[in-house]
């Protein structure tokens, strides 16, 4: 059973990898406005969370986990207008997962996960393109996005109705991983039960347009720890889900 933390780890660990059952796990996160209670780390907070728990998962499953390490700068269009909100061009996240997995491939690694907290559209749209373009290449490559089914409907209510920026969904996981960054003033804040969902199909572009001039949508207020806890398990099956079939011909 190995999880191997990339950051950590030195070149002859990384060497010394089992390749035949290893799986690549590549976090995708934001660093983008999440309320006036959340850090703008909300997205990697929770993608890292998502991690441990599915590498766990996998390693008891006898995989070799190698989790690289979390993509904080990547398109965010729906939160430019906030401070602290750094968004890039969907091309640069394009060609930065296509490099990456061209550089794993050349170590040995041939199963690759993408797994994103951060649900902006024009993010998503760059991510399937490099997956297509990675599998086109040969890789087997997996990418869980949490807003489709079967996935989203794991992750409570709340997610289901797209109201679910830096509200109870992901102040409760924040909570659960770094209470320490929640600001107190998230028990003050009123439900916004404007749905992103429906929001970006009919076309809106950013959280205002959207009906959230504060960057948060859902019950922010609602959040527990406990909660969160069990969102990350949650979390950590579908990252243990997604992958496994990359394995099932060994």
């Amino acid at each position: 059973m190995t999880v191997c933390w990339l950051q950590a780890a030195t070149y002859e660990e990384v060497a010394a990898l089992d390749r035949r059952r290893a799986v690549a796990v590549v976090p995708l996160g934001a660093t983008e406005a999440h309320g006036p209670h959340l850090p703008l780390s909300t997205d990697v907070i929770i993608v890292e969370a998502m991690a441990r728990a599915g590498a766990e998962r996998l390693s008891r499953q006898g995989a070799t986990v190698l989790v690289l390490p979390t993509v904080a700068l990547t398109p965010a269009p729906f939160a430019a207008a906030f401070p602290g909100t750094l968004s890039t061009r969907p091309a640069t996240l394009v060609a930065l997962l296509e490099d990456v997995a061209d550089a794993l491939a050349a170590q040995g690694f041939s199963r690759l996960v993408f797994i994103s907290a951060h649900l902006d559209p024009e993010h998503l749209g760059a991510v399937r393109e490099a997956v297509e373009t990675i599998r086109t290449d040969g890789l087997r490559v997996a990418f869980p996005e949490l807003s489709r089914k079967p996935w989203s409907l794991r992750l409570g209510e709340e997610f289901q109705t797209g109201a679910c920026h830096a509200g109870r969904f992901e102040t409760s996981i924040v909570l659960a991983e770094r209470p320490d960054l929640v600001r107190e003033v998230r028990r003050e804040l009123p439900p916004n039960p404007n749905s992103l969902s429906v929001a970006i199909r009919a076309g809106r572009a950013t959280f205002a347009e959207a009906g959230g001039p504060r960057a948060y949508f859902g019950w922010p207020a609602d959040a527990t720890a406990e909660e969160g806890r069990t969102l990350i398990d949650a979390l950590g099956g579908i990252l243990e889900e997604a992958a496994l079939p990359l394995l099932q011909d060994d």
